[in-house]
């Protein structure tokens, strides 16, 4: 481990959680990002200590930046943007415009994501094949998980603050749903 190493953050996508790590050389300029173990940006002797890299995050290419701020004397402060927000605000959006449900099926641990505004359906990285259809209560999309027949249905809450509720069925079985919350910021 990098005695450098300044950031990590854990952000959760549709495609899976990535870690992101960033070091920075206060006295040698070194900034360095990698993405799920991986060497994306390095800079060597940088003058300006403060300031932004950008680079992308996830199968998507979604837009992160670490932003870089003086606090005091040398003391810096390191925030990470998700495509323009902080990353609290962006999670907090993310759990609004998802539902995420963790499982172990068949032994294999499973993170299924729906994007409500599409109605794709990741699971583990993986974009899905779905078929969606209308069903008299709301919609049905439907998918396979090995040999497992799925279903997100979709149905109205019946209250207008509540929206609508989805519901994953696996077998015919309602899963419990996941918090959403897989952001944290260590260092």
């Amino acid at each position: 481990m990098s005695h450098d190493l300044v950031g990590v953050w854990e952000v959760g996508l549709s495609d899976g959680i990535h870690r992101i790590e960033f070091e920075h050389g206060t006295t040698t300029g070194k900034r360095v990002i990698s993405v799920d173990g991986k060497e994306i940006l390095r800079r060597d002797w940088m003058f300006k200590l403060v300031g932004k890299e950008t680079f992308s995050v996830g199968s998507s290419g979604t837009k992160a930046t670490i932003n870089i701020d003086a606090v005091s004397g040398f003391a810096y402060e390191y925030t990470l943007e998700i495509n323009g927000k902080s990353l609290k605000k962006y999670m907090e959006n993310r759990s609004k415009v998802t539902s995420t449900w963790v499982l172990n099926l068949d032994g294999i641990d499973c993170r299924v994501v729906l994007e409500k505004d599409t109605m794709d359906i990741w699971c583990n990285g993986q974009k899905l094949e779905t078929a969606g259809e209308f069903v008299d209560d709301g919609t049905e999309t439907h998918f396979t998980l090995g040999d497992h027949d799925c279903c997100v249905k979709a149905v109205s809450s019946g209250k207008r603050r509540d929206g609508i509720i989805h519901t994953l069925l696996i077998d015919g079985q309602s899963c419990r749903r996941s918090d959403n919350s897989f952001y944290w910021m260590s260092v």
